[in-house]
């Protein structure tokens, strides 16, 4: 039985094409993985079913009937749920409060809101997540990005997890794996297995091949803006999979190292320790790609900020080429020669609204400023340009908003910042999370020149593959602590995922 039916799908955005009689097919009971570059029309589809963006043409049929979808009202009553990729919280609420924003809270008296009841409704749609460890009473601020991703997936799923009645017909999740452990995704996986036994049919968009075919039934491939393929997951393989979504052979991999490691030391970290981060010390040399991996909230990302000094101060020493240096704010790091590239590309990394290049030259604006009053507006757009053709950005001209660019290139924006002050360390948060396989390449191919030219790179991951293939040291941080730190060279995914879990790492084959 088919759940929903798009056939011929356009719109234009001020004359550029997004969807091009895009087409995909959801039948009840299967999850159909929705691919495609950055820039493919995903989103743009999304937002259409979403009832945030109108089309210029095509249908939409759900049930065998055609439909239309003016607002999120609609979407709603239709029996569509969201997950998007970007987090959309209200900080200041509590977990209940951001659970059920929309609905009618419980009370008392049918005056006073009944807290206690609105907590206990809470605790049972995570309940159907597998979900016991988040307080229903706590402030979504105080909680890790992975469990806000899990809240807001609880949201969409709490009709099925209240018991009231049939779940939604369609849930569209857009890189809902994206910010989560790998526990916290298996208890997604297995909600998922629920509702598609349940009769839900499940639009699934990740970048993470590994899961897609694992979960998905079936899949659609869209390139610029246009429905390019639909094949069964069974006896597809990866590979075709890429070629499909880039249009052009692929070949499989990482790319190979450019230059030897330097003996020489970049970065010193010794006895770093903050609130959360115990004793933390090492060293990365330059040419070198040192990994930090752990579970979610391990450590990883907070070194990193510790380093840049994102979240206040912390006891212990940090040198550049030997040089103690004292760092307390972000924009201390970038006059010292380490570029930040934070995991929240778009809270923390970019001003939307402004252009390429402002985004650019945001901490070097003191470089292009003549008389030491007038900012160098020909000078800055030259410098995107340059920058933009380093990482392989493709956008329309430096002045083009960074909202109106696709993931993967809203990063290279993030990356032609980092070398646009010529930094001598890189401290990267995720630097992939979110990102197509053709941009996610670009970056990887980026960075190896960056170390043949004698640049360190810091990189925490949460992409086990991505730390055992660029990286050549690991540093494996539990509970905010180091636990080992091992050489990349013989260890594979499930050595480096048992070290991750605190078991000894398997022999390679």
């Amino acid at each position: 039985m088919t759940l929903l039916s798009i056939r011929g799908l356009d719109k234009s955005f001020a004359g550029a094409r997004a969807l091009s009689g895009a087409s995909l097919e959801v039948r009840a009971g299967e999850v159909h993985a929705l691919m495609g570059e950055n820039g493919a029309g995903k989103s743009t589809l999304i937002k259409v079913l979403a009832g945030v963006v109108k089309p210029d043409a095509g249908t939409v049929e759900i049930d065998g009937e055609s439909v239309t979808i003016a607002s999120p009202a609609d979407a709603l009553r239709l029996g569509l749920r969201f997950i998007h990729q970007e987090l959309s919280v209200v900080p200041h609420l509590s977990v209940a409060e951001n659970i059920f924003l929309g609905r009618d809270y419980p009370r008392r008296w049918g005056v006073m809101i009944d807290w206690d009841g609105l907590n206990r409704a809470a605790s049972a749609v995570l309940a159907g997540l597998g979900v016991d460890h988040i307080r229903p009473a706590r402030k979504m601020a105080r909680l890790t990005v992975g469990d806000q991703m899990l809240v807001k997936i609880a949201t969409a799923f709490q009709d099925i997890s209240l018991g009231d009645g049939a779940p939604a017909l369609l849930y569209v999740m857009d890189e809902p794996t994206a910010a989560l452990s790998a526990e916290e995704s298996r208890r997604l996986f297995a909600v998922i297995r629920r509702l598609r036994e349940a009769g839900a049919g499940i639009i699934y968009v990740s970048h993470r091949l590994d899961e897609v075919m694992e979960l998905a039934d079936r899949l659609t491939v869209l390139r610029d803006g246009a429905t390019v393929a639909t094949r069964d997951i069974a006896g597809l393989q990866k590979l075709e999979v890429i070629e499909l979504m880039i249009g052009r052979r692929f070949a499989e991999g990482y790319p190979p190292r450019l230059a030897p490691v330097s003996a020489e030391v970049a970065l010193g970290v010794e006895h770093l320790s903050t609130a959360y981060l115990q004793d933390v010390s090492f060293d990365v040399r330059k040419g070198e790609i040192l990994g930090l991996a752990g579970l979610e909230g391990a450590g990883q990302s907070e070194v990193i900020r510790a380093i840049v000094g994102a979240d206040g101060g912390h006891d212990g020493a940090v040198s550049l080429a030997g040089r103690p240096v004292r760092i307390d704010e972000p924009v201390s790091a970038w006059q010292k020669g380490l570029a930040f590239l934070p995991r929240e590309r778009r809270q923390e990394g970019l001003v939307s609204s402004a252009s390429i290049a402002g985004n650019v030259s945001l901490p070097h604006l003191d470089d292009l400023v003549r008389f030491g009053l007038v900012l160098d507006r020909a000078a800055e757009a030259e410098q995107a340009v340059e920058l933009g053709r380093q990482v392989k950005l493709k956008a329309k001209g430096p002045r083009q908003k960074v909202r109106e660019l696709s993931g993967g290139n809203q990063q290279k924006v993030v990356f032609a910042r980092a070398i646009a002050g010529k930094p001598e360390v890189l401290l990267l948060d995720e630097p992939t999370r979110g990102v197509d396989v053709g941009a996610r390449f670009d970056i990887h191919a980026l960075l190896r020149q960056l170390t043949a030219e004698g640049k360190a790179v810091v990189l925490a991951s949460s992409d086990l593959p991505e730390l055992v293939y660029m990286a050549d040291r690991v540093i494996v941080f539990r509970d905010g602590k180091v636990a080992t730190i091992v050489s990349t060279e013989g260890l594979d995914q499930a050595g480096l995922a048992a070290l991750c879990f605190g078991a000894p790492a398997a022999p390679s084959a």
